[in-house]
């Protein structure tokens, strides 16, 4: 639909494919999801009478995003590939080939917006929510910068998934009735442990269930600057903190509140993951979704792994100012305030978070406007 859109604008379309992954271990299905992809966007570019080119970046893919994210589940982090792979694949490694036509952008179907702005005499890019509030992808593109903006177009932004759908259906397009993509991006839907199996270690260790009475007892009263990081830090359990319950295959396997694959019985309410130490192989769990454990009020970002799209609006050690946040896709915006230091950015919310996990993003914004983002430490 970007494509046809474009091309009834009257530009000069191009279409680009690219193949990020071959392999099949760990695949829910046992085709390969890129084959059938590819097979339907030739007829797409067919059917607009576009030229269709194919391009492999499985090698880039594999070393850039795969291999990062094996090591973050590794050291007990959780990371989000699709956000990886759009500020490393799509718009660096797939833009560079796309260049190569001598394109003066690279047009893509995130359901998100890009305006332009004069500041001082120089050109800036805003990176905008989607108009659909159910669809908004402006999230997965919270680490492009400044030159990648530049390049990109955003063709659907300013309409709703069932539009998209509807023209599609008229124009007759062979991906109308195509259902959105699931899982990890350009992989496919994938089993996660047996994919991380591939190259994580299986080892038992302990499941150790932590009592609410526990942590509501740890949680300090009152936001100061003094107590950022028992706000923003999870609790660090200790195995005497709480009673074995069971056995698991691997602390790096799981992630803040998981609750399936736990396999324990004997509770009245559900388990969750409240913790994780890949170090002494232990998973902590509290019963019920509203467990204390699975709460906090806020998280910090180390000053390395904080990413300005817009440098213009950049803030400086000793400042603090309020944002919307959002901690993961589609999550609903969340009033919080960024205080600044010398290490990094302690981000305080109004009401306490549920599921703050290490390696994914947080990314701020003012009104439609994403303004940064960065690494959840």
């Amino acid at each position: 639909m970007a494509a046809w859109f474009l091309k009834k604008q009257g530009y000069d379309v191009v279409a680009l494919f690219m193949v990020n992954w071959h392999e099949r271990v760990g695949a829910v299905t046992s085709a390969c999801t890129w084959e059938e992809d590819a097979l339907i966007a030739g007829m797409v570019a067919k059917k607009l009478e576009i030229p269709f080119h194919v391009v492999d970046l499985s090698k880039d893919y594999k070393e850039r995003v795969v291999e990062y994210m094996f090591a973050e589940y590794q050291a007990g982090r959780t990371p989000n590939p699709d956000v990886l792979c759009n500020r490393e694949i799509k718009f660096d490694i797939f833009l560079n080939e796309a260049l190569r036509f001598d394109a003066d952008f690279v047009a893509t179907g995130h359901y998100c917006r890009k305006e332009k702005l004069l500041v001082e005499g120089a050109e800036i890019y805003r990176l905008m929510a989607g108009k659909d509030p159910n669809k908004d992808q402006s999230y997965f593109l919270c680490q492009l910068n400044q030159y990648q903006l530049s390049k990109a177009m955003f063709p659907i932004g300013d309409l709703l998934k069932p539009e998209v759908r509807k023209i599609a259906k008229e124009q007759q397009l062979p991906s109308a009735e195509r259902k959105d993509s699931q899982g990890i991006c350009f992989v496919g839907k994938v089993d996660l442990p047996t994919f991380l199996q591939q190259q994580l270690e299986p080892k038992v260790g302990n499941v150790i269930e932590i009592p609410a009475s526990f942590i509501l007892k740890k949680k300090p009263a009152g936001v100061s600057p003094e107590n950022f990081s028992k706000l923003c830090f999870s609790y660090p359990y200790k195995p005497w903190n709480g009673s074995i319950i069971g056995e698991h295959q691997g602390a790096h396997f799981y992630t803040i509140g998981q609750r399936k694959g736990l396999n324990i019985g004997g509770h009245k309410e559900p388990l969750f993951v409240i913790a994780t130490d890949v170090k002494r192989n232990i998973i902590y769990v509290g019963e019920g979704k509203n467990h204390p454990g699975l709460y906090r009020r806020g998280l910090f970002i180390e000053t390395a792994n904080m990413h300005w799209i817009r440098e213009d609006l950049k803030m400086v050690p000793g400042e603090s100012r309020t944002f919307d946040i959002r901690i993961r896709y589609r999550q609903p915006l969340q009033k919080g305030t960024i205080h600044l230091d010398g290490n990094g950015a302690w981000i305080i919310f109004e009401n306490e978070q549920r599921g703050i996990t290490s390696g994914q993003f947080a990314a701020w914004y003012a009104g439609e406007e994403l303004i940064g983002s960065g690494v959840i430490a």
